[in-house]
């Protein structure tokens, strides 16, 4: 059964002894990277290894991540996967270790404890994955802001595919933004399938479940990401995730669609808008028609030509 904050979280203590690896991959994270590194060094726990996959960056951040005492391990930028190049890092880098922690580098740690509360998440040997709460920072305009906290709620819960029935598709979401598992049970289901468009940690999730292992989502565990998308970035986020769950049928054949979901998401929207930034609703409304004419031309891409899937596509790489 699905457990909330209320019912079974407040007294929980961290396993003692379980040692964690730290991976990001990065390309370019610019000028916040700073303060990436900077939340890194008050953690209260300490990851017992950092690692830093990047793709060629050019912007001084590898530098700064080696003075900083970190390792940076180089991936070439056309050779970078979302899910094959975060599995080469947990098969080099975290085959020793008890959990491996992946973050994203726009991601920035809200807290000082914020790891130490991820690795509260795993409060049975049956949880094999946990993820972390992400916070919309002052930059984020009010679309992103309510994304984040339709998403991302305050209550955390553990989920076993059962909870499907309830959940639907819901069941399996994680975000790597902030997350960690437990790197045998990870190895036990493949690890991170690597031709995937996106939604490497959905796919693993799912066969976390489907594997008789428990999904945590720890609301304590905090970092700040949001992302402001433009109209054309929302349309083509979109088109990737019609590709992706057409290319990967069994996912709504397990869990459930999305359809459900995606009408209480624009509720919640109009009425967040309605409350705290009312110009912002016709934005919204012509976002939502992109989303959905993105997400449906995703779920038909084999009947479009290479040019056009390219054209539509976030992740552009993926069809080279």
């Amino acid at each position: 059964m699905t457990q909330t904050h209320s019912q079974a979280d407040a007294s929980v203590e961290r396993p003692q002894a379980l040692r964690f690896a730290l991976l990001v991959p990065t390309c370019n994270p610019g000028p916040a990277w700073a303060g990436f590194l900077q939340a890194l060094a008050v953690q209260t726990l300490q990851p017992d290894r950092v690692v830093f996959l990047d793709s060629e960056s050019s912007d001084g951040s590898p530098d700064m991540s080696r003075a900083a005492g970190y390792q940076v391990w180089p991936v070439r930028r056309r050779d970078f996967n979302h899910g094959g190049t975060r599995q080469q890092g947990v098969d080099t880098f975290a085959q020793d270790m008890d959990l491996v922690v992946l973050m994203t580098q726009d991601a920035v740690l809200a807290s000082p404890d914020a790891l130490d509360q991820l690795m509260r998440g795993f409060v049975s040997p049956a949880v094999a994955a946990v993820w972390g709460r992400q916070l919309p920072g002052p930059q984020a305009t009010a679309i992103a802001a309510h994304a984040r906290l339709f998403n991302y709620p305050d209550c955390s819960r553990t989920v076993w595919l059962q909870d499907r029935k309830r959940l639907g598709l819901k069941t399996c979401f994680l975000s790597n933004a902030f997350a960690a598992y437990r790197v045998p049970g990870l190895q036990s289901v493949g690890g991170f399938a690597s031709a995937l468009i996106l939604g490497e940690d959905m796919h693993l999730s799912a066969r976390l479940l489907q594997a008789g292992y428990a999904v945590r989502y720890q609301a304590e565990a905090c970092v700040y990401h949001f992302h402001n998308y433009t109209w054309r970035q929302d349309l083509a986020r979109s088109f990737d995730t019609g590709v992706f769950h057409a290319s990967h049928p069994w996912l709504l054949d397990v869990f459930g669609a999305a359809t459900g979901e995606g009408l209480r998401f624009v509720r919640s929207e109009l009425r967040y808008l309605w409350r705290h930034a009312p110009v912002r609703m016709a934005d919204a409304l012509v976002r939502t028609a992109l989303k959905l004419a993105g997400y449906h031309l995703g779920r038909r891409y084999r009947s479009l030509p290479s040019a056009v899937r390219r054209l539509l596509s976030m992740h552009k790489g993926y069809w080279a």
